[in-house]
């Protein structure tokens, strides 16, 4: 915790890069910035030191390719009970808020999960809580790291509540009451053999934006629910009821950064499989080309005509792939991302949901977006 510039750059010197910079008492993330450079925490630090005015700014190492997750749990003082454990899609350094998680997770192994269950009961006596309890995990390379602590409701209590049919809020209520778990209980989780997704919902056409690229500061306005018998049925139902026009058929639209570039023969070798065509620039398309997958090579802004907006703006893309390098304010990039959002062409910007999004379309592709009776499903 820094009072000031000083104490701030001493402990990035320390802390290194890249490094989280947040402001004391905001909500939703406001003016956080995962700092990769010199000038990025140097324009992170000054907009921190105005909004927390007289308080401290919070510097942390910044966990890269970590895996995140939330816990919610209820605690009467004496017994916890864990609702659920959430994986989100979207790698670490996108806000809850934004990130789309699924439950039960997906890639969460037996030995971190209990390690987060046995750290959720204990802080949760530690702490006193009487309620609801929402704890934030992230994983990397194994090893556990908690992120933070809420004695409190979360965001994803009605999700949870919906996919397990417990009814999470009105029993907070009663342990507040002075009631206990023993009492209320036994409390029986449903929904075993379906996958759960929760996805965010933006606001990006109702607004003047400069990008759309996800971080640390929170943008969505609203969430749904897509349930599937696979994660790829219920993560496409997801993505559609958010908003987002999956394509059956078409054009996808890929460029990646250096360091995604590793899982591009597997999201574009699954992708020309379910019979896209690939549209890729240069970097991109080189690495296709080296892994055999065919590729139609285009342009970024100001390299050339037609660029990629031109083939947007054309209707030639019907989803585009792009995890942004650099600074978020690249201009060819933002273009093109703000091309998307323009003419209605849904924009993946982080890999992991890059990855899971294939998923998605190869349940679409083989008609596999079944019907999920809510009287008649195996949780009710």
């Amino acid at each position: 915790m820094a009072s000031g510039r000083a104490e701030a750059e001493l402990a990035q010197a320390r802390l290194g890069y890249p490094i989280l910079v947040r402001p004391s008492y905001v909500l939703g993330g406001r003016a956080m910035a995962i700092c990769y450079d010199q000038r990025d925490f140097q324009n992170a630090l000054d907009e921190a030191l105005e909004v927390s005015e007289d308080h401290p700014v919070l510097l942390d190492r910044f966990l890269s390719g970590a895996i995140e997750y939330d816990v919610d749990a209820l605690c009467d003082g004496k017994d916890v009970y864990i609702a659920g454990v959430m994986e989100h899609i979207e790698e670490a350094g996108v806000h809850s808020g934004d990130s789309a998680c699924v439950l039960p997770p997906v890639a969460l192994g037996a030995e971190q999960r209990a390690e987060m269950i046995d750290v959720v009961q204990r802080v949760a006596l530690r702490l006193g809580v009487i309620g609801l309890v929402n704890v934030q995990f992230a994983v990397q390379a194994g090893k556990v790291y908690v992120l933070e602590v809420n004695p409190r409701a979360s965001r994803t209590v009605p999700y949870v509540s919906k996919a397990t049919n417990v009814p999470l809020a009105k029993i907070a209520t009663q342990l507040c009451l002075g009631r206990t778990l023993a009492e209320l209980g036994p409390l029986t989780p449903r929904g075993e053999g379906y996958y759960f997704i929760k996805a965010p919902v933006f606001p990006w056409s109702r607004f003047t934006v400069d990008d759309v690229v996800l971080g640390p500061e929170m943008h969505s306005t609203g969430e749904v629910m897509g349930v599937g018998r696979s994660f790829g049925e219920a993560y496409a139902k997801a993505l559609i009821g958010a908003g987002l026009k999956l394509p059956a058929s078409g054009t996808v639209f890929l460029s990646l950064r250096d360091g995604d570039k590793g899982a591009l023969k597997l999201i574009g070798g699954e992708l020309h499989a379910l019979g896209y065509r690939l549209m890729a620039t240069g970097g991109t398309h080189a690495e296709l080309e080296r892994h055999g997958i065919p590729a139609r090579r285009v342009y970024k802004v100001r390299e050339g005509r037609p660029d990629i907006v031109d083939h947007v703006r054309n209707g030639e893309v019907q989803l585009m792939i792009n995890t942004p390098s650099g600074r978020k304010g690249v201009y060819d990039e933002a273009a093109m991302r703000l091309a998307g959002l323009r003419f209605g062409v849904p924009c993946i910007t982080t890999l992991r949901a890059a990855e899971v999004v294939v998923s998605a379309l190869r349940a679409i592709r083989q008609n596999d977006l079944k019907v999920v009776s809510m009287q008649d499903a195996a949780w009710t």
